[in-house]
């Protein structure tokens, strides 16, 4: 039998919470994204199925010299946090993706909380 991968777990994991976890225009969901080099968030309404904000470390205003650390990961947290206050979105649900809730995840969300986000 062959090895689950990393990221087949990761799809597992990310499945078995969106079980119960939905965006609505109320309170949309947080939805992380981590590779290898970059990071990326947006900000989702499930019930209408549309990206109301985003964010990436591939951002030419975010001035990210590499995107897969936790610095760039604080960068994209504010910036996502500003977006979304600019949009009138005060509270979100927040979907690690499956990714463990440490490292550049956990910048993040703490610098998202920071600038103003709850969750």
């Amino acid at each position: 039998m062959a090895k689950e991968s990393k990221n087949d777990r990761r799809v597992a994991r990310h499945e078995r919470v969106r079980k119960s976890l939905h965006g609505t225009p109320e309170r949309p969901r947080l939805c992380v994204y981590r590779s290898l080099k970059n990071i990326s968030v947006q900000v989702i309404d499930d019930v209408n199925g549309v990206t109301l904000a985003a964010a990436s470390s591939l951002d030419k205003d975010l001035k990210a010299a590499y995107g897969g650390n936790k610095e760039a990961a604080k960068l994209v947290g504010e910036a996502i946090a500003k977006r979304a206050l600019a949009k009138g979105i005060e509270t979100v649900c927040f979907d690690r993706g499956g990714f463990l809730y440490h490292g550049r995840v956990q910048e993040l969300a703490e610098a998202a909380r920071e600038a103003g986000l709850k969750f």
